[in-house]
């Protein structure tokens, strides 16, 4: 199920002093960002679709690698094939004809696109991230898009509610080529405007707005009236508490009462959309994995805590880290909110925090 977020701190614990927990730079340096997403033009590479996603099939298999070895790495998710094309063949006509005359200059400035973006009233259950920019997002687990018959915000929203893992829309107009270019035989044919809903399994915004079209033979392909929507909401996994959301930082965890570590590892996701039940399968399975190897000396310890965010390098999109612990921290302990790998930067976005409700991991002094 869905919880609202909340911005609360968790309790206030004891003083205590940080120990260092940088990202993995050995393994981060040996991962891509992932591939660049160009939602297909209607009709030209791919029709319509969306992503199927499996939430407890994805969960289960999490659950079964880390039992048996532990937290570790997941693989790079594959590009998809593009289908073949035919030259000058029909495209699906959009929902508006374009103003005249039919160029790039009169789309971008056609106030019927701007007028429906800023005045479009934002779903209940979302908030809006950005308003009427001239591109569409890169954002976090493509989930595939739809054509609306109208700039309907309120039904590109039950569209993304009723996709499993969905977090996330884009809706924007597009001028389209009315048939497929050719250099030769066609380069620069008419147009025609599409209305895109396009879903996403992370957060979309102004800075992951990024494709503002592309070139088919001579023909602009181009976007106007484009917004921004993020669910408020995020699913809380079967027993734990509620998501504490961290915004841009992660948690950078104190020693606990005793003066111990506290932080158990990670997992990275890059294979499907922003899931905090991946992370809740991996905490869990890491805590069985731990009983089953127990220590020479001391107790195994028990993964009480995660925290889960989108990871960025430069701006793309690393993936989905989830940070374990054995013990909750509030919020005040998220003071991580990036940092320079030599050249490059990398940051946060999409921060959430869960705590076990059963045992939230409470130190007790030895």
């Amino acid at each position: 199920m869905r919880s609202t977020i909340v911005a609360a701190a968790f309790a206030a614990v004891a003083a205590a002093k940080p120990i260092a927990q940088n990202l993995d730079w050995d393994f981060l340096e040996t991962v891509s960002a992932m591939p660049t997403v160009t939602v297909p033009v209607v009709g030209i590479q791919a029709q319509e679709t969306t992503v199927a996603f499996d939430a407890s099939t994805a969960t289960a298999a999490i659950a079964t690698a880390v039992s048996a070895a532990g937290v570790s790495t997941t693989a790079v998710v594959g590009k998809r094939a593009i289908e073949a094309r035919s030259a000058c063949q029909p495209q699906p006509t959009g929902a508006l004809a374009p103003a005249q005359p039919d160029t790039v200059d009169t789309f971008a400035a056609d106030q019927t696109y701007h007028s429906a973006a800023k005045n479009a009233i934002t779903p209940a259950g979302y908030t809006n991230t950005f308003t009427d920019l001239s591109a569409s997002n890169n954002a976090y687990g493509y989930m595939g898009y739809t054509t609306l018959p109208s700039y309907d915000v309120q039904s590109c929203s039950a569209k993304c509610d009723a996709i499993e893992g969905c977090q996330s829309f884009n809706i924007y107009f597009e001028r389209d080529p009315s048939v497929d270019p050719d250099q030769t035989n066609c380069p620069n044919p008419t147009s025609t405007i599409n209305i895109k809903c396009v879903f996403w399994g992370g957060p979309v915004s102004s800075s992951n707005a990024v494709n503002n079209g592309q070139w088919r033979a001579s023909y602009q392909v181009a976007i106007a009236g484009s917004n921004g929507y993020v669910n408020n909401s995020i699913a809380t996994p079967s027993g734990y508490t509620g998501a504490t959301y961290l915004g841009n930082a992660a948690i950078n965890a104190l020693s606990d009462c005793n003066g111990a570590n506290t932080y158990m590892g990670y997992k990275l996701f890059q294979n499907q959309p922003f899931d905090v039940s991946l992370c809740a399968a991996a905490c869990s399975a890491q805590t069985q994995y731990n009983l089953a190897h127990p220590p020479a000396e001391g107790k195994p310890m028990t993964c009480q805590f995660f925290n889960t965010y989108i990871l960025l390098r430069n701006n793309q999109n690393v993936g989905q880290y989830c940070s374990l612990y054995n013990e909750t921290w509030p919020a005040s302990t998220a003071t991580n909110v990036g940092q320079y790998r030599g050249s490059d930067k990398y940051t946060i976005a999409y921060s959430y925090a869960f705590s076990n409700a059963t045992d939230a991991g409470v130190c007790s002094s030895a």
